[in-house]
């Protein structure tokens, strides 16, 4: 049976089987390095039940202890409201646009701590991309993605049983071994690492101007997206 939708949760609209997608944030933690940007990545051990044995970003589910006691100012909250307004955390009376995006920051930030053992500031969030799992999955998640440039005193680490290992990796070379069949990614990390690709710097993706529109793929879409990356020849770049 389908969980019933709290704030911001997206009611699955079709079979009455169809679980609703359960709200969640992930973190994409952004380095210059030698070889182009890098970002710190979980390798997810493959008992798990859902991206079992992908390489992922921190973050996980929103929780209810993420509700309240923020360390935040409200300020950050509703600017980030503002930034989600298309997606489905928004509402029409700022007060609930405000706490559903505080619900949400809370646990990026917890779950970077946790996963790992990172202590950012709220303002080092940026909201950057929302997708939605298809109805047909099992498991679904209306996930906010934020950018976040961590200070160089700040080493991130692998802390976290869900994944065997996490690491900063270049951007590149994720995408590498991807197409190699060396390792394997969920369609939106696979897109956003395009994108911070082609953006080339740290600093010229903080620059770039964001209008978030949320990622809604149909039906039948994530099958179809493994069995063509299965069918890409292991010499095609990404």
């Amino acid at each position: 049976m389908a969980e019933s939708s709290g704030p911001g949760e997206v009611p699955g609209n079709g079979p009455a089987n169809v679980p609703d997608a359960r709200l969640a944030a992930s973190v994409i933690l952004l380095r210059d390095g030698a070889d182009g940007p890098e970002v710190f990545v979980q390798h997810r051990v493959s008992s798990m039940d859902f991206a079992a044995g992908m390489v992922v970003f921190p973050g996980g589910r929103v929780d209810a202890v993420d509700g309240s006691g923020w360390s935040f100012p409200d300020d950050v909250a509703r600017q980030h409201a503002q930034a989600w307004h298309r997606c489905t955390i928004a509402a029409e009376d700022a007060g609930t646009a405000g706490h559903n995006a505080g619900r949400v920051l809370a646990a990026a930030l917890r779950e970077v701590e946790e996963e790992a053992g990172l202590v950012l500031d709220a303002g080092q969030l940026r909201p950057w991309a929302n997708w939605v799992t298809p109805e047909d999955q099992p498991k679904r998640f209306d996930t906010y993605f934020y950018l976040a440039l961590p200070g160089a005193e700040a080493e991130a680490r692998h802390q976290t049983t869900e994944a065997w290992q996490s690491l900063w990796m270049p951007v590149r070379g994720i995408l590498e071994a991807e197409a190699s069949g060396a390792l394997k990614l969920m369609p939106p990390t696979l897109v956003l690492l395009e994108e911070l690709l082609r953006l080339g710097d740290a600093g010229t993706a903080l620059a770039v101007e964001r209008d978030i529109v949320p990622v809604r793929p149909e039906p039948g879409a994530l099958k179809a997206f493994f069995e063509r990356r299965r069918q890409k020849p292991p010499s095609t770049a990404p």
